[in-house]
């Protein structure tokens, strides 16, 4: 699947901004500097509710990524992606693969909570989406694995849901996303855990094919 085709990432999302250029400090680290500016973001109304901005973690030189959709309770009050149950079978998920959290990349559509747990909305997606492609352009991943619908939609534009797209490449200006469930989403649904396991071992051989 290639939903992009020949279109750059500024036309896809219609965002004028996404690869306009910045000022970094000279001599410093671009990326912390992302950090910085994305810390210090009040460009939409999720910032008024929010205690800690979620931006991401792990290893900036990733050649694997994960993304979920925004922070719940407990990364809000952590600044860490994906703590609690759901992250917990994220980790397990990610060290059956034979990485480790350190050695991976995970961040979110939203970096600020949306009240109470709901899914972000259109325009505080479309607003916090820059940081998240600025993300991937530095870290330069060759696989994005991306965690639900909510996740899914939003990075790749499509109305599907993931029963619908899981399980096969999509083409994002060169990097391949995998779309598949959401920790959560396994844990209400045990037997869905084989089919994510398939989608993993694609990862895998995708990174990996020897």
């Amino acid at each position: 699947m290639d939903l992009f085709n020949k279109n750059s990432i500024k036309e896809v999302y219609g965002i004028e901004d996404v690869l306009a250029e910045r000022c970094e400090p000279d001599g410093g680290d671009p990326f912390e500097a992302l950090r910085d500016e994305t810390i210090k973001c009040k460009k939409c109304r999720l910032h008024q509710t929010r205690n800690n901005v979620v931006f991401g973690v792990g290893n900036p030189a990733a050649d694997l990524m994960f993304v979920g959709e925004g922070p719940g309770a407990e990364e809000d009050k952590q600044g860490v992606p994906f703590v609690g149950r759901a992250g917990n079978l994220l980790t397990k998920m990610i060290e059956a693969m034979g990485y480790s959290r350190e050695t991976v990349y995970i961040a979110n559509i939203v970096k600020c909570r949306p009240p109470e747990n709901r899914n972000p909305f259109e325009d505080e997606s479309n607003t916090c989406i820059p940081y998240l492609y600025r993300q991937i352009e530095y870290i330069k991943p060759k696989v994005i694995v991306c965690l639900g619908s909510v996740a899914s939609q939003n990075l790749l534009k499509t109305t599907l849901g993931i029963s619908k797209i899981r399980g096969e490449f999509v083409d994002l200006n060169g990097v391949k996303v995998m779309p598949t469930f959401h920790p959560a989403y396994l844990l209400r649904n045990a037997k869905m855990k084989k089919p994510c396991w398939e989608d993993l071992q694609k990862v895998m051989c995708e990174i990996s094919p020897d």
